[in-house]
């Protein structure tokens, strides 16, 4: 029996959006302006068709070779937002029904019902503002120590964060206090509330890897339970299980990108028959694209393209892995966020060729279509 493995490379976006002037993000193109700007080679992905989805998306020309085997396509997402679960949601097979709501960009940001849950909860919050993670950790960690209350703050997308330090503040109360507020902030179409721990003292704080992201279920069955109720193995890696709100997973493994490979690689040599392993690797967007780092982003593709053309050697023959990105993030952009972009579709496991313009939806279809379990969403398989 078949498996699949579904490989998110986190805001690894190619352009070419058609709405994308309606998000501020008309000319973005994470891949071909972090080539523009660096060199980049990429063989491995290269090879299934990742510089021809790029020209496609834009006309943007990598000069690199043809492609040799595999297949390439580029997806256009419908769902209204340029966000994490929108994009993934979306992928399985969801487009998101509702608009999002996002906070706005005045200081104080958020409405009085939140302040007045959070000042119930813990005394009170910092920042209360739009900010990028680093910096406003920068800003507002001395206080945060001194007076034992979380950093809050929001972005263009629809998330609330909370940063606190695992050691003054504790972890787990950290996680707790993320769900307590849940109920309001999802009942608001708050999209996620996020944990982003950090350790360290004044002048010296770093974030880990135990963020948490406690996302708005998915409003109908995506890929992960059309796999798990055909009574298969669904397995999450890294955000996966957050985003899907654990719905129709199986187990999960969690951690730097790099240990996320290993996780990968694992999947790949012990994943039984009929499985879904459902990857989402999150350092592109956190370290790199968020941080406007084209040079740093540039040598992670480089790093993940070396690194998967040694998983590869280890797949069965008749495995599918499906490479793709849930939105852009291109680092050369104005601001810190997100952008509206399309994105590559690249397949190994079966030599399709060109694939020209699918949907979002037409990932989750033909995953399912290879795994031959049903499938509940309006997407086309391109197997």
């Amino acid at each position: 029996m078949t498996r699949a493995f579904l490989v998110v490379l986190d805001s690894v976006g190619c352009g070419g959006a058609p709405d994308a002037a309606a998000f501020g993000d008309e000319g973005a193109n994470t891949l071909g302006h972090i080539h523009r700007d660096t060199g980049v080679m990429l063989p491995t992905l290269n090879a299934l068709g990742l510089g021809a989805a790029m020209a496609h998306a834009t006309g943007y020309q990598t000069g690199w070779d043809a492609p040799t085997h595999g297949g390439w396509a580029v997806a256009t997402e419908v769902s209204n937002g340029k966000d994490t679960p929108s994009g993934h949601w979306e992928l399985a097979g969801v487009p998101v029904p509702w608009d999002w709501h996002y906070f706005p960009t005045q200081v104080p940001a958020f409405p009085a019902p939140v302040m007045d849950q959070l000042i119930a909860l813990t005394g009170g919050s910092l920042a209360n503002c739009h900010a990028s993670g680093i910096p406003v950790i920068e800003d507002f960690g001395a206080e945060h120590l001194n007076t034992g209350l979380p950093i809050c703050y929001t972005s263009v997308d629809s998330v609330f964060q909370i940063a606190a330090h695992e050691k003054h503040f504790g972890l787990d109360r950290l996680y707790q206090l993320c769900r307590d507020l849940c109920p309001l902030l999802h009942g608001m179409n708050v999209g996620r509330v996020i944990a982003r721990p950090f350790v360290g003292e004044i002048g010296a704080f770093q974030r880990t890897a135990n963020r948490k992201d406690f996302a708005i279920a998915p409003p109908a069955p995506t890929l992960c339970d059309w796999v798990s109720d055909a009574g298969r193995h669904v397995q999450a890696i890294g955000k996966i299980g957050d985003i899907f709100s654990m719905q129709g997973i199986s187990d999960v493994k969690k951690g730097p990108d790099a240990n996320l490979m290993q996780h990968l690689a694992q999947a790949v040599a012990t994943a039984p028959d009929g499985s879904l392993t459902f990857a989402n690797f999150v350092e592109f967007d956190t370290l790199y694209g968020h941080q406007r780092d084209p040079q740093g982003y540039a040598n992670h593709l480089a790093w993940f393209d070396h690194q998967i053309s040694q998983v590869l050697t280890h797949a069965r023959s008749d495995d599918l892995f499906i490479f793709t990105a849930d939105h852009g993030n291109d680092p050369t952009w104005t601001g810190t966020d997100h952008t509206r972009e399309r994105v590559p579709v690249l397949v190994h496991g079966r030599d399709l060729g060109p694939l020209g313009d699918i949907g979002f939806v037409d990932v989750a279809a033909s995953v399912a279509d290879h795994l031959g379990v049903p499938q509940q969403g309006k997407g086309k398989s391109f197997l």
